[in-house]
Protein backbone atom coordinates (compact mmCIF):
# COMPACT_ATOMS: atom_id res chain seq x y z
CA UNK A 1 0.00 0.00 0.00
CA UNK A 2 1.49 3.29 -1.17
CA UNK A 3 0.44 6.20 1.10
CA UNK A 4 0.38 9.53 -0.72
CA UNK A 5 -1.15 11.89 1.81
CA UNK A 6 -2.40 12.19 5.38
CA UNK A 7 -4.97 14.79 6.43
CA UNK A 8 -5.55 15.70 10.07
CA UNK A 9 -8.94 17.27 10.77
CA UNK A 10 -9.57 19.07 14.07
CA UNK A 11 -13.26 18.37 14.71
CA UNK A 12 -15.89 19.94 16.96
CA UNK A 13 -18.49 17.30 17.81
CA UNK A 14 -21.71 18.97 19.08
CA UNK A 15 -23.59 17.37 21.96
CA UNK A 16 -27.34 16.92 21.68
CA UNK A 17 -27.96 17.56 25.37
CA UNK A 18 -26.43 18.52 28.69
CA UNK A 19 -23.83 15.96 29.79
CA UNK A 20 -21.34 17.57 32.18
CA UNK A 21 -18.94 16.08 34.69
CA UNK A 22 -16.56 17.60 37.25
CA UNK A 23 -13.82 18.38 34.71
CA UNK A 24 -15.88 19.22 31.66
CA UNK A 25 -19.00 21.22 30.84
CA UNK A 26 -18.76 22.03 27.13
CA UNK A 27 -21.25 22.10 24.26
CA UNK A 28 -18.83 20.34 21.89
CA UNK A 29 -16.10 17.71 22.10
CA UNK A 30 -12.87 18.83 20.46
CA UNK A 31 -11.39 15.78 18.74
CA UNK A 32 -9.17 15.08 15.74
CA UNK A 33 -9.61 12.70 12.82
CA UNK A 34 -6.75 11.43 10.64
CA UNK A 35 -7.37 10.47 7.02
CA UNK A 36 -4.78 8.25 5.29
CA UNK A 37 -5.06 8.34 1.49
CA UNK A 38 -3.27 5.59 -0.43
CA UNK A 39 -3.00 3.88 -3.82
CA UNK A 40 -4.17 6.91 -5.79
CA UNK A 41 -7.20 7.38 -3.57
CA UNK A 42 -8.49 3.83 -3.88
CA UNK A 43 -7.78 3.19 -0.19
CA UNK A 44 -8.74 5.64 2.55
CA UNK A 45 -8.36 4.91 6.26
CA UNK A 46 -9.57 6.89 9.26
CA UNK A 47 -8.58 7.23 12.88
CA UNK A 48 -9.73 9.43 15.75
CA UNK A 49 -8.32 10.78 18.98
CA UNK A 50 -10.04 12.68 21.78
CA UNK A 51 -7.53 15.01 23.50
CA UNK A 52 -8.46 16.06 27.02
CA UNK A 53 -6.24 18.47 28.93
CA UNK A 54 -7.23 17.04 32.32
CA UNK A 55 -6.30 13.50 31.20
CA UNK A 56 -3.05 13.57 29.21
CA UNK A 57 -2.33 17.31 29.10
CA UNK A 58 -3.25 17.44 25.41
CA UNK A 59 -5.41 20.12 23.83
CA UNK A 60 -6.83 19.76 20.35
CA UNK A 61 -4.22 22.15 18.96
CA UNK A 62 -1.35 20.30 20.64
CA UNK A 63 -2.65 16.92 19.48
CA UNK A 64 -2.90 18.08 15.85
CA UNK A 65 0.69 19.33 16.01
CA UNK A 66 1.82 16.07 17.60
CA UNK A 67 0.05 14.04 14.92
CA UNK A 68 1.74 16.08 12.20
CA UNK A 69 5.05 15.48 13.94
CA UNK A 70 4.46 11.72 13.97
CA UNK A 71 3.80 11.69 10.24
CA UNK A 72 7.00 13.65 9.65
CA UNK A 73 9.01 10.98 11.51
CA UNK A 74 11.67 9.31 9.37
CA UNK A 75 10.23 5.86 10.13
CA UNK A 76 6.62 6.69 9.25
CA UNK A 77 5.46 3.75 7.05
CA UNK A 78 4.63 5.50 3.77
CA UNK A 79 4.95 2.13 2.02
CA UNK A 80 2.83 -0.17 4.14
CA UNK A 81 2.60 -3.89 3.38
CA UNK A 82 2.34 -5.54 6.79
CA UNK A 83 0.84 -4.68 10.17
CA UNK A 84 4.22 -5.31 11.82
CA UNK A 85 5.39 -2.00 10.31
CA UNK A 86 2.70 -0.15 12.27
CA UNK A 87 3.67 -1.89 15.50
CA UNK A 88 7.35 -1.13 14.90
CA UNK A 89 6.53 2.53 14.26
CA UNK A 90 4.50 2.86 17.47
CA UNK A 91 7.10 0.96 19.50
CA UNK A 92 9.79 3.47 18.53
CA UNK A 93 7.84 6.44 19.90
CA UNK A 94 8.52 7.99 23.29
CA UNK A 95 5.70 6.37 25.24
CA UNK A 96 4.94 9.70 26.92
CA UNK A 97 1.26 10.44 27.54
CA UNK A 98 1.67 13.93 26.06
CA UNK A 99 1.32 12.39 22.56
CA UNK A 100 -1.13 9.55 23.33
CA UNK A 101 -4.11 11.06 21.51
CA UNK A 102 -2.03 11.69 18.39
CA UNK A 103 -0.57 8.17 18.47
CA UNK A 104 -4.05 6.67 18.83
CA UNK A 105 -5.38 8.71 15.91
CA UNK A 106 -2.53 7.96 13.48
CA UNK A 107 -2.16 4.28 14.42
CA UNK A 108 -5.90 3.75 13.94
CA UNK A 109 -5.95 5.41 10.52
CA UNK A 110 -3.02 3.26 9.37
CA UNK A 111 -4.72 0.09 10.64
CA UNK A 112 -8.01 1.03 8.99
CA UNK A 113 -6.31 1.74 5.66
CA UNK A 114 -4.17 -1.42 5.69
CA UNK A 115 -7.03 -3.72 6.63
CA UNK A 116 -9.18 -2.24 3.86
CA UNK A 117 -6.34 -2.69 1.36
CA UNK A 118 -5.95 -6.31 2.48
CA UNK A 119 -9.70 -6.99 2.43
CA UNK A 120 -10.11 -7.81 6.11
CA UNK A 121 -11.55 -6.55 9.35
CA UNK A 122 -9.18 -4.75 11.70
CA UNK A 123 -10.04 -7.41 14.30
CA UNK A 124 -7.90 -9.89 12.38
CA UNK A 125 -4.68 -8.09 13.33
CA UNK A 126 -5.04 -8.94 17.02
CA UNK A 127 -4.69 -12.14 19.07
CA UNK A 128 -7.99 -13.89 19.73
CA UNK A 129 -7.13 -15.49 23.09
CA UNK A 130 -9.60 -13.32 25.00
CA UNK A 131 -11.95 -12.55 22.11
CA UNK A 132 -15.72 -12.62 22.58
CA UNK A 133 -18.57 -12.37 20.09
CA UNK A 134 -20.68 -9.98 22.18
CA UNK A 135 -20.14 -7.05 24.50
CA UNK A 136 -22.57 -5.61 27.05
CA UNK A 137 -22.10 -1.88 27.55
CA UNK A 138 -22.97 0.00 30.69
CA UNK A 139 -24.38 3.53 30.84
CA UNK A 140 -23.26 6.81 32.38
CA UNK A 141 -25.37 9.25 34.39
CA UNK A 142 -24.19 12.88 34.15
CA UNK A 143 -23.44 15.39 36.89
CA UNK A 144 -26.69 17.25 36.32
CA UNK A 145 -29.96 18.44 37.84
CA UNK A 146 -32.41 16.04 39.46
CA UNK A 147 -34.68 16.40 36.43
CA UNK A 148 -31.89 15.68 33.94
CA UNK A 149 -30.67 12.69 35.94
CA UNK A 150 -34.22 11.29 36.04
CA UNK A 151 -34.53 11.84 32.28
CA UNK A 152 -31.30 9.92 31.63
CA UNK A 153 -32.37 7.14 34.01
CA UNK A 154 -35.59 6.73 32.05
CA UNK A 155 -33.61 6.25 28.84
CA UNK A 156 -31.25 3.77 30.52
CA UNK A 157 -34.17 1.85 32.00
CA UNK A 158 -35.79 1.64 28.57
CA UNK A 159 -32.56 0.09 27.28
CA UNK A 160 -32.60 -2.40 30.18
CA UNK A 161 -29.02 -1.56 31.16
CA UNK A 162 -28.14 -2.34 34.77
CA UNK A 163 -24.45 -1.42 34.99
CA UNK A 164 -24.31 2.30 35.74
CA UNK A 165 -21.54 4.83 36.25
CA UNK A 166 -22.51 8.04 38.04
CA UNK A 167 -20.50 11.23 37.54
CA UNK A 168 -19.69 12.97 40.81
CA UNK A 169 -18.75 16.58 41.56
CA UNK A 170 -17.37 18.54 44.51
CA UNK A 171 -20.74 19.05 46.24
CA UNK A 172 -21.57 16.21 48.62
CA UNK A 173 -25.23 17.21 48.67
CA UNK A 174 -25.44 17.21 44.87
CA UNK A 175 -23.72 13.85 44.65
CA UNK A 176 -26.05 12.36 47.24
CA UNK A 177 -29.03 13.64 45.28
CA UNK A 178 -27.78 11.96 42.08
CA UNK A 179 -27.25 8.64 43.86
CA UNK A 180 -30.68 8.85 45.50
CA UNK A 181 -32.45 9.59 42.20
CA UNK A 182 -30.73 6.64 40.54
CA UNK A 183 -31.57 4.32 43.44
CA UNK A 184 -35.19 5.50 43.45
CA UNK A 185 -35.36 4.58 39.78
CA UNK A 186 -33.54 1.24 39.79
CA UNK A 187 -33.69 0.06 43.40
CA UNK A 188 -31.23 -2.72 44.13
CA UNK A 189 -31.33 -4.03 40.56
CA UNK A 190 -28.22 -2.25 39.34
CA UNK A 191 -24.44 -2.35 39.61
CA UNK A 192 -23.29 1.14 40.63
CA UNK A 193 -19.92 2.82 40.06
CA UNK A 194 -19.11 6.45 40.75
CA UNK A 195 -16.50 8.58 38.98
CA UNK A 196 -15.13 11.81 40.47
CA UNK A 197 -12.58 12.47 37.70
CA UNK A 198 -10.04 13.37 40.39
CA UNK A 199 -12.14 16.28 41.69
CA UNK A 200 -12.18 15.28 45.37
CA UNK A 201 -9.68 15.95 48.11
CA UNK A 202 -9.13 13.40 50.87
CA UNK A 203 -11.63 14.90 53.33
CA UNK A 204 -14.39 15.02 50.72
CA UNK A 205 -13.65 11.45 49.67
CA UNK A 206 -13.90 10.26 53.28
CA UNK A 207 -17.16 12.17 53.68
CA UNK A 208 -18.60 10.07 50.83
CA UNK A 209 -17.72 6.71 52.40
CA UNK A 210 -21.00 6.33 54.29
CA UNK A 211 -22.96 7.19 51.15
CA UNK A 212 -20.92 4.66 49.16
CA UNK A 213 -21.55 1.92 51.74
CA UNK A 214 -25.23 2.69 52.27
CA UNK A 215 -26.03 2.60 48.56
CA UNK A 216 -23.89 -0.47 47.81
CA UNK A 217 -21.61 1.30 45.34
CA UNK A 218 -19.09 -1.23 44.05
CA UNK A 219 -16.35 0.91 42.50
CA UNK A 220 -15.01 4.45 43.00
CA UNK A 221 -13.16 5.72 39.94
CA UNK A 222 -10.31 8.24 40.25
CA UNK A 223 -11.46 9.93 43.48
CA UNK A 224 -8.29 12.03 43.92
CA UNK A 225 -6.02 13.85 41.51
CA UNK A 226 -3.19 11.76 40.04
CA UNK A 227 -0.20 11.87 42.36
CA UNK A 228 -2.16 12.84 45.48
CA UNK A 229 -0.28 11.09 48.34
CA UNK A 230 -3.51 10.83 50.34
CA UNK A 231 -4.55 7.92 48.11
CA UNK A 232 -2.63 5.75 50.62
CA UNK A 233 -4.96 6.73 53.47
CA UNK A 234 -8.07 6.59 51.31
CA UNK A 235 -7.23 3.06 50.16
CA UNK A 236 -6.99 1.94 53.80
CA UNK A 237 -10.54 3.20 54.36
CA UNK A 238 -12.02 1.73 51.19
CA UNK A 239 -10.30 -1.64 51.70
CA UNK A 240 -11.94 -1.86 55.11
CA UNK A 241 -15.37 -1.68 53.49
CA UNK A 242 -14.67 -3.79 50.42
CA UNK A 243 -14.84 -0.81 48.04
CA UNK A 244 -12.72 -1.01 44.89
CA UNK A 245 -10.72 2.03 43.76
CA UNK A 246 -10.25 2.28 40.00
CA UNK A 247 -7.51 4.37 38.35
CA UNK A 248 -8.32 6.39 35.25
CA UNK A 249 -6.47 9.68 34.82
CA UNK A 250 -3.66 8.15 36.89
CA UNK A 251 -3.21 5.33 34.34
CA UNK A 252 -2.37 6.72 30.89
CA UNK A 253 0.85 4.80 30.15
CA UNK A 254 2.32 1.39 30.84
CA UNK A 255 4.82 3.00 33.20
CA UNK A 256 2.01 4.61 35.21
CA UNK A 257 0.07 1.33 35.32
CA UNK A 258 3.13 -0.57 36.54
CA UNK A 259 3.54 2.01 39.31
CA UNK A 260 -0.13 1.61 40.27
CA UNK A 261 0.28 -2.16 40.45
CA UNK A 262 3.44 -1.86 42.56
CA UNK A 263 1.73 0.49 45.03
CA UNK A 264 -1.49 -1.53 45.22
CA UNK A 265 -3.82 1.30 46.24
CA UNK A 266 -5.95 1.05 43.10
CA UNK A 267 -7.38 -2.41 42.40
CA UNK A 268 -8.73 -1.74 38.91
CA UNK A 269 -7.69 0.28 35.85
CA UNK A 270 -9.81 2.03 33.21
CA UNK A 271 -8.23 1.49 29.77
CA UNK A 272 -9.30 3.92 27.04
CA UNK A 273 -7.87 3.92 23.52
CA UNK A 274 -7.30 7.64 23.15
CA UNK A 275 -6.02 8.09 26.70
CA UNK A 276 -3.62 5.15 26.48
CA UNK A 277 -2.20 5.78 22.99
CA UNK A 278 -4.09 3.41 20.70
CA UNK A 279 -4.37 -0.35 20.30
CA UNK A 280 -0.71 -1.30 20.64
CA UNK A 281 -0.22 0.57 23.90
CA UNK A 282 -3.66 -0.27 25.34
CA UNK A 283 -3.24 -3.99 24.73
CA UNK A 284 0.23 -3.91 26.23
CA UNK A 285 -1.29 -2.37 29.37
CA UNK A 286 -4.09 -4.95 29.40
CA UNK A 287 -1.67 -7.87 28.99
CA UNK A 288 0.37 -6.54 31.93
CA UNK A 289 -2.76 -6.29 34.08
CA UNK A 290 -3.85 -9.80 33.10
CA UNK A 291 -0.54 -11.34 34.05
CA UNK A 292 -0.89 -9.89 37.55
CA UNK A 293 -4.58 -10.71 37.92
CA UNK A 294 -5.53 -7.02 37.99
CA UNK A 295 -9.10 -6.09 37.08
CA UNK A 296 -9.75 -3.62 34.28
CA UNK A 297 -12.54 -2.03 32.30
CA UNK A 298 -12.68 -0.75 28.73
CA UNK A 299 -13.76 2.89 28.75
CA UNK A 300 -14.25 5.76 26.33
CA UNK A 301 -13.95 9.54 26.10
CA UNK A 302 -17.05 11.70 26.21
CA UNK A 303 -17.87 12.87 22.68
CA UNK A 304 -16.31 10.14 20.56
CA UNK A 305 -17.58 9.99 16.98
CA UNK A 306 -18.47 6.74 15.22
CA UNK A 307 -14.80 6.28 14.28
CA UNK A 308 -13.50 6.01 17.84
CA UNK A 309 -16.66 4.18 18.92
CA UNK A 310 -15.99 1.53 16.26
CA UNK A 311 -12.40 1.18 17.43
CA UNK A 312 -13.62 0.89 21.01
CA UNK A 313 -15.99 -1.89 19.93
CA UNK A 314 -13.02 -3.84 18.60
CA UNK A 315 -11.07 -3.39 21.85
CA UNK A 316 -14.10 -4.49 23.88
CA UNK A 317 -14.55 -7.64 21.80
CA UNK A 318 -10.86 -8.46 22.24
CA UNK A 319 -11.34 -8.34 26.03
CA UNK A 320 -14.10 -10.67 27.18
CA UNK A 321 -12.39 -10.65 30.59
CA UNK A 322 -12.96 -6.92 31.21
CA UNK A 323 -15.09 -6.12 34.25
CA UNK A 324 -17.06 -3.28 32.61
CA UNK A 325 -17.50 -1.75 29.16
CA UNK A 326 -18.31 1.86 28.30
CA UNK A 327 -18.67 3.28 24.79
CA UNK A 328 -20.71 3.37 21.57
CA UNK A 329 -22.62 6.37 22.93
CA UNK A 330 -22.48 8.62 19.84
CA UNK A 331 -26.16 7.97 19.02
CA UNK A 332 -27.17 9.26 22.45
CA UNK A 333 -24.69 12.11 22.89
CA UNK A 334 -23.96 13.69 19.50
CA UNK A 335 -26.10 15.93 17.31
CA UNK A 336 -23.91 15.11 14.31
CA UNK A 337 -21.45 12.38 13.45
CA UNK A 338 -18.58 12.01 11.00
CA UNK A 339 -19.74 8.49 10.11
CA UNK A 340 -22.71 7.57 7.93
CA UNK A 341 -24.18 5.55 10.77
CA UNK A 342 -24.14 5.81 14.53
CA UNK A 343 -22.29 3.08 16.40
CA UNK A 344 -24.71 1.91 19.06
CA UNK A 345 -26.08 -1.11 20.93
CA UNK A 346 -29.33 -2.91 21.66
CA UNK A 347 -31.27 -3.86 24.77
CA UNK A 348 -29.10 -4.68 27.73
CA UNK A 349 -26.26 -2.75 26.10
CA UNK A 350 -25.62 -5.74 23.85
CA UNK A 351 -23.51 -5.28 20.73
CA UNK A 352 -21.40 -7.41 18.40
CA UNK A 353 -18.72 -6.89 15.77
CA UNK A 354 -19.45 -4.35 13.05
CA UNK A 355 -19.72 -5.62 9.49
CA UNK A 356 -17.33 -4.53 6.78
CA UNK A 357 -13.64 -4.00 6.25
CA UNK A 358 -11.31 -2.03 8.51
CA UNK A 359 -13.11 -0.39 11.41
CA UNK A 360 -16.47 -1.34 9.93
CA UNK A 361 -17.80 2.20 9.54
CA UNK A 362 -18.05 4.56 6.59
CA UNK A 363 -16.97 8.18 7.06
CA UNK A 364 -19.06 10.92 5.47
CA UNK A 365 -16.41 13.27 4.10
CA UNK A 366 -18.87 16.17 3.81
CA UNK A 367 -19.77 15.85 7.49
CA UNK A 368 -16.10 15.57 8.41
CA UNK A 369 -15.26 18.76 6.53
CA UNK A 370 -18.23 20.62 7.98
CA UNK A 371 -17.39 19.58 11.55
CA UNK A 372 -13.78 20.70 11.08
CA UNK A 373 -14.74 24.14 9.74
CA UNK A 374 -13.46 26.82 9.82
CA UNK A 375 -10.04 25.24 10.36
CA UNK A 376 -9.89 22.56 7.69
CA UNK A 377 -7.28 19.82 7.66
CA UNK A 378 -3.54 19.92 8.19
CA UNK A 379 -2.21 18.03 5.16
CA UNK A 380 1.09 16.19 4.86
CA UNK A 381 2.19 14.69 1.57
CA UNK A 382 4.60 11.88 0.92
CA UNK A 383 8.16 13.24 1.04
Amino acid sequence: MHIEKVNIYPTNMPFQGDFPHSRRNALVAQNLVAEVIADKGRVVGYGEGAPRMYVTGETQEKAVKSAAGLIAEELFPWDLVDVSQIWAFVDRLSGEKSINTAVCCIEMALLDALSKAQGKSMMEYFPGDFCGDKVFYGATVPLASRERVAEVCKIIDGLKIKKLRLKMGVSYEKNREIVQVVKEFFGDHCDLRIDANGAWDFSLAVKHLALIRDYDIKVVEQPLMPGDPKIIDLAKNTDRYGITLMADESACTLREVQKIMDEGFYKMVNVRLSKCGGFRNSLRIIDTLRRSGYAFQIGCQLGESGVLSAAGRILCLLCKDAKYYDGSYDKFLLKENVTEEFVSFGLGGQASALDGLGLGVKVNIDSLKRLSAPFGPVSLRRP
